[in-house]
Formats: C-alpha cells, structure tokens, sequence
C-alpha cells in the first residue's frame, strides 16, 4: 500500500486513551478498566467520523485470553473531542494476567475533507454507513483494511501486567500521518493508522502564556483593532504534526494562554501564529524548542516585541 497527496494539513493528533484500573476489583483475580477517548484538532478535515462496534484486551497470542471491554456499537466524531474526552469503557471487569494488544473493531466511518475552491467532499467506507449525516452525497471510498473483523492493533511497548494495581495507559493516533490517498487515480482515502502507546502517567500538558511588550500595540485591519485572541499558539511534536489553539485571557489580567493536554514526552516546538497580513516577532525567538518530560507539565512563555502589518 502506497499513499501520495497525503495532506499533512488534515491532522487530528488523536487519540488519547486512558485504561484506568482502580486498586479496588471485584474479587482477587479481576480488576476494573475504563477507556477515555480524546482527540485535537486539525486542518483540512472537516469531519472524522469513526463507528466502534467493539474493544477488547488481547492476552498471551491471538488463539486466546481475549477480554472483551465494550461490544455495543458507539460512533465517535473525533473532531468533537479536541482537549475534552468522552468516556468508551466504564469499569469493565478484567481477569488478572499478562495483555500484549488492545484493539478496536471498527465497522465503518466516514471523512468530510475540504476541497481547494472551498466546497467538500465525503469519503465512505460505504454509501449507506450509518454514521453518514442525512442527504450526504458520498464522493469516493474510505479503505479501513481488516478493522471490521481482526480490529485496529494497538500494541503496548510493554505488556500490561494487571495485578489489582493501577494501571494507565495513553494512545496517540495521528490522524497526519493515518489517512491518505491511495496512489493511484481511484481516489479513494486509506485509513492506516500511525499509533504509539504509553502510560498516562507519563503524559503532561504544554501551557503557552504571551503578552505584550512593554509599549507595543497590535495593529489594525479593516477597522479592527486586534488582541492576542486574534493569534495561535502552535505546538508543534518531532514528528512535524501540529496543533493550533486560540489565545484566551480567561482571568483578564493581560497574559493570554492556551493548554495543549495530553501530551507524550519528547521534543516540541512552540509559536505563535498571527492573523494574515501581520508579522509578528517574539522574546524567545521563535520557535522555541523544548522537552516535554515524563509526568511533567511545561509552561513556555512569549513576550510580543513587535507585530506589524506586512
């Protein structure tokens, strides 16, 4: 399988899935184990739409020691989920043991991806999936390979060990890198997704604080005069998939944040995006380049020097 024209734009840095498994079970060989769901957003894609017929722990190899967590059907909008999660499982009860994979069957889903004269088109598993909303007019096929039946794998660096002790894990799916065109002229999407998983525990949030300098002012378009509402901060992970999120001011005291949560370790890069037509530079020099340690959350802060008019 082969892909071209993948839009790097339409990312949906998803998915965080958190397996909690409270120290209190229901007898001495079982625990409990709960799945929250989150995404962020992106670029590009209108609509992601996914429909998760069932969920399930693979334990020991793929003949046996399946523990099914949820098998009534739920579909999910990811887009809907940016910083905010939705709750899948709710303390399903699991044997105590080793388990290698955890996996989605996935039995149908849809894409509403935006066109270059500004007009969408939708892609389908099929013309009739449920999950379409009402008078879609489908445009090509979305390829989910094997989902509905042997299920998306998300392997575990290390097994997971439940032995009535809390356990958290994190799943990052990146739709950047998981959807993309099939080479060809079919025209048809692929889902083939790009997942990594570790322990909540160790995930963390990125909080980006900006304010202005000392006698700078924002200029003005159109008639407008522009705040630091106007601007993005931009986090930004090493494998090049970004995330934007409105400055806000929520306290009023002139510092305007954005919190980028649930994050992986590793190495990222902040900036701050202006509206068209402004220039904007900073205190740091963007971008700023950090590390995002385990369980630990960062605070990058930006100070506004000048913003003018291109």
């Amino acid at each position: 399988m082969s892909f071209t024209g993948l839009r790097r734009s339409s990312f949906v840095s998803i998915v965080a899935i958190a397996l909690l498994l409270p120290l209190m079970g229901c007898g001495e060989d079982k625990g409990k184990v709960s799945i929250l769901l989150t995404d962020a957003p992106g670029d590009g894609i209108e609509k992601a739409v996914v429909t998760i017929s069932s969920i399930y722990l693979q334990g020991g190899d793929d003949k046996g020691g399946r523990v099914v967590l949820r098998d009534e059907p739920v579909t999910v909008s990811l887009l809907d989920l940016a910083n905010a999660t939705s709750e899948l499982v709710s303390e399903a009860e699991v044997p105590d043991g080793e388990y290698h994979q955890l996996r989605f069957v996935i039995s149908g889903g849809y894409l509403e991806t935006r066109n270059a004269d500004g007009t969408t088109s939708i892609f389908a598993t099929s013309n009739n999936y449920a999950g379409l909303p009402a008078g879609a007019v489908v445009s090509g096929e979305l390829h989910m390979p094997s989902y509905d039946s042997s299920g998306l794998k998300v392997k575990f660096d290390e097994k997971l060990t439940i032995e009535g002790e809390q356990k958290i894990l994190l799943v990052d799916f990146d739709v950047a890198q998981s959807f993309g065109k099939q080479a060809g002229g079919s025209g048809r999407w692929v889902m083939s997704p790009v997942i990594k998983a570790a322990e909540v525990t160790a995930s963390a949030s990125v909080n980006v604080e900006v304010k202005l300098g000392a006698g700078v002012t924002l200029p003005t378009i159109e008639g407008k005069a522009l705040t630091l509402a106007d601007f993005q901060a931009v986090l930004i992970n090493a494998e090049g998939t970004q995330e934007r999120l409105f400055l806000t001011d929520a306290n009023a005291d002139g510092t305007y944040e954005a919190s980028f949560k649930f994050l992986f370790p590793g190495n990222f890069q902040v900036e701050l995006a202006a509206p068209a037509g402004v220039t904007v530079t900073t205190t740091p020099g963007q971008p700023v380049t950090f590390k995002l340690e385990s369980g630990r959350d960062s605070t990058q802060s930006l100070v506004v020097s000048s913003a003018l008019l291109r």
